[in-house]
């Protein structure tokens, strides 16, 4: 089974792919601002499971996505790509790179997105929020939960005005159906990947909004590369499109290139 996507060949020869991974209640058409700044470049915008236009897809957990990942990159014929990942997108992109098939695999990049929680406390405490959010997605008013989800505080950047256009935007989706993506790959069941991306030998950065505090500070503490883009909040990609694709381009272009730690016990 393969995932539905939308190719953009780009007309360039020798260059790697970037594939685009979106987020909960995204799908690959979030990333349409960004082309225009992607001229020569093939891109490959990807329909998570649940999500758009597979929405009639479903997977058991982050294994399952990888997966799938890897089928509908063979399918399309891609052997070299680089990962460019939002919030969940952004998390499944980890995990990929850490327990995928990584053969083609040029780079990582992540925008608002968690390397993983490292103690059970906290994945209580998420896994009791995530179990909360999905029975409001299929039990409450779908609008109104759909404005309820953009009042948490990794969204606090956004006007009263983006938050409208946003609810607007994702009233499309199925609710249950996003429910159960939200449920099978919710953070409190994702691995704290810290120590095996810190041994990955292929570049990998944080691209965050300047005003994603959390974040920021995240990848800072984790000690992973740090790019921002400026005037933007956590989605990035959505309130500056141009500016994040002249930082992720930079960064494919010229990667900070890390020492892989080696395991010498």
């Amino acid at each position: 089974m393969t995932l539905a996507c939308t190719r953009l060949s780009g007309g360039a020869e020798g260059r790697p792919w970037l594939v685009f991974l979106h987020g909960l209640l995204g799908s690959a058409e979030d990333w349409q601002p960004l082309l225009p700044s992607l001229t020569g470049w093939p891109c490959l915008r990807v329909d998570l499971p649940g999500h758009g236009r597979s929405s009639d897809i479903t997977a058991a957990g982050f294994a399952d996505v990888s997966q799938l990942l890897t089928d509908t990159l063979n399918g399309q014929g891609i052997t070299s790509y680089w990962l460019i990942g939002y919030s969940l997108g952004g998390r499944i992109s980890l995990y990929h790179a850490c327990h995928g098939d990584t053969s083609g695999l040029q780079g990582v990049l992540v925008e608002g997105a968690h390397p993983g929680l490292t103690c059970q406390a906290e994945r209580a405490q998420r896994r009791h929020h995530d179990q909360q959010w999905a029975a409001r997605f299929t039990q409450q008013s779908w609008p109104q939960t759909l404005a309820n989800w953009y009042q948490q505080p990794v969204f606090s950047s956004l006007t009263d005005e983006q938050r409208a256009e946003l609810v607007l935007l994702r009233e499309g989706n199925n609710p249950r159906a996003v429910a159960a993506m939200l449920a099978s790959t919710s953070l409190s069941v994702q691995p704290d990947l810290r120590p095996e991306l810190h041994l990955l030998s292929c570049p990998l950065a944080w691209l965050c909004g300047s005003a994603d505090t959390k974040f920021i500070h995240l990848a800072q503490q984790s000690g992973f590369e740090l790019r921002t883009v400026a005037s933007a909040g956590h989605n990035a990609h959505r309130d500056n499109p141009a500016e994040f694709a002249r930082q992720a381009l930079a960064f494919i272009n010229s990667p900070v290139l890390k020492e892989v730690e080696h395991d010498l016990s």
